[in-house]
């Protein structure tokens, strides 16, 4: 079942939405242990504390979800756990010291690019640097 969306989230419906992505990543990193957030009294707290296992095993977990929810098709299922997913994300981008408006630079500078060129660039990196991310990174 495809589902089409009303808005092409463009203009101040995405300007909104780069503003919780924003504040949420505020809370999460004030939750941080090193930041005194108690991993007794904060899931966010607890994950970070626990290491990238606790929140890659879920972040595994919720993109495994977002899966099963896009394929039985029902909109409300997959806007929550997309929205677990992005959470879990979060949490991720916050315990490596990145921000969610760096996600979204990079999704910037895609925007417009085709898909299939962009791939193909980077294939033709990879083949130069050993990587096909950015700046050589190697997954890892």
């Amino acid at each position: 079942m495809s589902v089409v969306p009303e808005h092409p989230g463009s203009g101040p419906e995405a300007s909104a939405s780069g503003d919780v992505l924003a504040r949420l990543a505020q809370t999460i990193a004030a939750r941080h242990p090193q930041r005194g957030g108690d991993p007794s009294s904060s899931y966010v707290a607890k994950l970070l504390s626990r290491g990238p296992d606790a929140f890659l095993k879920k972040i595994g977990e919720e993109a495994t979800e977002v899966v099963l929810a896009a394929k039985d098709g029902v909109a409300d299922n997959i806007l929550y756990e997309t929205a677990d997913l992005w959470f879990h994300c979060l949490v991720m981008l916050e315990y490596y010291g990145l921000q969610p408006s760096q996600v979204l630079d990079e999704l910037a500078r895609r925007e417009g690019l085709s898909g299939l060129a962009e791939k193909a660039a980077r294939s033709q990196s990879a083949a130069t640097t050993g990587s096909s991310k950015p700046n050589g990174q190697q997954r890892g």
